[in-house]
């Protein structure tokens, strides 16, 4: 079958072509396009890695099934100092911040979550976040191209951590800059509220009397539930 592949920006020049057909194997996948680019030019792969990946215009996931037809287009990370990361450290609120300081911002707004000792009307005694590392990371860049999308920004810089985390102690990091404050305000509200709808991280809240996945509880208390069927 026969794939068109585009290139962009730095990813293009590398590779000296615009566009090119691939053919590829019956049961490839969207790797098979990755695969090929880092087979052509190794010193890519890091770029590649930070570069997103659409299949008919709609972002793909490296293990999503080509299709005789397909466009897949490669797209390097925009300018202006996006910069993502999800990890067990301790969170630098001056060092991310400073990954989106631009000549032309009028405004770097910078949202941090910590963790509280209360929720839903219990006492939290500490969190724990689990993560999917490498797909967060991806699904923070989508959340990224959306806010560029709605508001003029210059930069973009998020970092979540996973782990057991006390309180006080910061969970996410969101840095925005833009000529003027309207936008960077806007498009932090805008991360923080879909980093909890596509990004895959959990959280678990700890209590004196128990924990609870947080987003899942109801769902599991029903199934018990079902199964006892009460």
């Amino acid at each position: 079958m026969n794939i068109v592949v585009k290139y962009f920006a730095m990813v293009r020049e590398r590779l000296g072509v615009t566009e090119e057909t691939l053919e590829i194997a019956p049961g490839g996948q969207v790797r098979t396009v990755y695969e090929h680019v880092v087979a052509a030019v190794p010193e890519l792969q890091p770029l590649l890695d930070r570069s997103m990946i659409m299949r008919n215009h709609e972002y793909a996931d490296h293990d999503d099934a080509l299709a005789d037809g397909d466009e897949i287009a490669i797209i390097p990370p925009v300018s202006g100092g996006d910069h993502f990361r999800v990890h067990e450290e301790t969170l630098d609120t001056e060092k991310i911040a400073a990954a989106v300081e631009d000549p032309g911002a009028g405004a770097i707004n910078v949202f941090t979550g910590v963790v509280r000792d209360n929720a839903r009307g219990r006492d939290v005694q500490a969190l724990e976040y689990e993560a999917y590392p490498a797909a967060a990371e991806r699904q923070l860049a989508v959340v990224a191209r959306e806010m560029r999308e709605r508001w003029e920004l210059l930069g973009v810089a998020i970092e979540h951590r996973f782990g057991l985390l006390r309180i006080g102690e910061a969970s996410v990091v969101i840095a925005v800059s833009s000529a003027h404050r309207e936008a960077a305000f806007a498009a932090s509200a805008y991360a923080i509220q879909r980093i909890k709808e596509i990004v895959p991280i959990w959280k678990k809240e700890f209590y004196d009397d128990g924990d609870a996945w947080i987003g899942s509880e109801s769902e599991y208390q029903e199934l018990i539930a079902a199964e006892r069927g009460e």
